[in-house]
């Protein structure tokens, strides 16, 4: 913590490498606690060092093979701890160079502890989030990046990896569609971190393709920060799906030119591919007449003869089932402890045997047993 606070990066990572080398020297379990913090300050001065990530020449891929080491050293050891450590860290270290392909490797071919504290499984889950969200599975993003939040420690100190959580977690609900709640963006902790988000879901809920580039280019060096610039593009075409959705309720017949003018769209032919695949997609309910050029919405029908209340419930239902095995497994004692307590108690009662045999068959008298609780 000294050199990190007062940013002698260089230093703080020779002293973690030569501290990492004589905690390995020893093998012993008692300090596999400090290991696994030690690993972290490893990654943590690295990635600080110059030249930084994505860099090809960054040092954070020096110590690969180091983070890898320790993975297979921890798994063989049983060292749980360690373990979830490391793997957290080598998810890190390749998001932040885009090595988006080897992190999913890494999650594919390893089984995160179930024992790991939550601070690692909340990180664990932010960064199987981010993930799964570059990969284009956006509910399996959403799924991990709520589990996340609700991990999230509720105090002050932890307040930037809630904001980055969140802040991920709102671009992934504007890519599946769905607009975040208003009263996300009022609590303390995200009014003023959230407040360019903000701007692009107002965007994307009216619709306003202007409104949408002006904050994404006003605000492209917070998203670049935050990671989040290349999924922030994608809403380009959401934008573009909402508006012509907002224009099949508004009319029942409006021509292709209007939808690029009030669109902003380049052409007609563009305008017609995106109303088409906008159909398809089931976005609206309407109609194309390409020889006249216009789109023609359809008469709305009743939405409970639909699959749509279903779905909704389902999702609930689904939502409340995995909060509940959360509590269930949270509530679990450890797997091996009985069984530890039993292996304890059966080696007393036979030691107890042991002695008692010895002192009947006369090898052993009792001033030579000495203060024993089995006997």
């Amino acid at each position: 913590m000294t050199y990190f606070d007062a940013k002698d990066y260089q230093a703080g990572a020779k002293f973690s490498l030569d501290l990492i080398e004589k905690i390995r020297a020893f093998n012993r379990r008692t300090i596999d606690a400090l290991g696994a913090r030690v690993y972290f300050y490893l990654q943590l001065f690295h990635e600080n060092l110059d030249p930084q990530p994505p860099s090809e020449q960054s040092p954070v891929f020096d110590i690969r093979e180091k983070l890898l080491s320790a993975l297979r050293s921890a798994v063989l050891r049983k060292d749980q701890e360690t373990q979830a450590a490391t793997i957290v860290l080598l998810l890190r270290n390749y998001i932040s160079t885009a090595s988006i392909t080897q992190a999913d490797l890494l999650v594919a071919h390893n089984q995160f502890p179930l024992t790991a504290s939550n601070n690692q499984v909340a990180r664990y889950l932010y960064y199987l989030g981010r993930i799964r969200a570059i990969q284009l599975s956006y509910s399996e993003a959403h799924a991990h990046l709520t589990a996340a939040t609700r991990k999230a420690p509720s105090s002050s100190v932890a307040a930037g990896f809630y904001q980055s959580s969140m802040k991920l977690l709102v671009v992934v609900e504007l890519l599946m569609g769905d607009i975040p709640d208003r009263a996300i963006f009022r609590q303390p902790k995200l009014e003023a971190s959230l407040a360019p988000y903000f701007k692009l879901v107002q965007a994307v809920r009216t619709g306003d393709l202007h409104a949408f580039t002006k904050a994404t280019t006003a605000n492209a060096a917070v998203f670049r920060r935050d990671g989040t610039y290349t999924l922030t593009r994608r809403l380009r075409q959401n934008v573009i799906r909402t508006g012509v959705r907002m224009l099949s309720l508004a009319y029942s017949r409006i021509s292709l030119r209007d939808i690029c003018i009030r669109l902003g769209i380049e052409s007609e032919q563009s305008a017609e591919y995106i109303v088409a695949k906008a159909i398809r997609d089931g976005v609206i309910e309407a109609t194309i007449n390409h020889e006249k050029g216009f789109m023609e919405t359809k008469r709305a029908g009743d939405v409970y003869a639909t699959h749509e209340p279903a779905d909704a419930f389902h999702e609930r239902i689904q939502a409340c089932l995995g909060l509940h095995d959360e509590c269930v497994k949270a509530m679990r004692f450890p797997m091996n402890g009985r069984r530890e307590e039993l292996k304890t108690a059966q080696e007393a009662r036979d030691r107890e045997r042991e002695i008692a045999k010895d002192i009947q068959d006369g090898d052993l008298d009792e001033d030579d047993v000495g203060d024993f609780e089995g006997l």
